[in-house]
């Protein structure tokens, strides 16, 4: 299976819905990724509005 970034929570999954937010609306079309390890200590996490640890996409079309 390929991976998808969830529409709303930009985080990048493999399956038919988020197991972060619960959003079926996944897609193939995203570009860029990155990855938060410390979201409490990363700026960019901050920016991103991210509270968990993982992979998300910067770009989702």
């Amino acid at each position: 299976m390929t991976e998808q970034a969830c529409r709303e929570c930009h985080r990048i999954v493999e399956g038919l819905v988020c197991p972060i937010c619960g959003g079926p609306t996944l897609t193939k079309d995203w570009g860029g990724y990155v990855v938060i390890i410390d979201p409490k200590g990363s700026i960019i996490a901050q920016r991103l509005g991210v509270t968990l640890p993982g992979r998300y996409a910067l770009k989702v079309r």
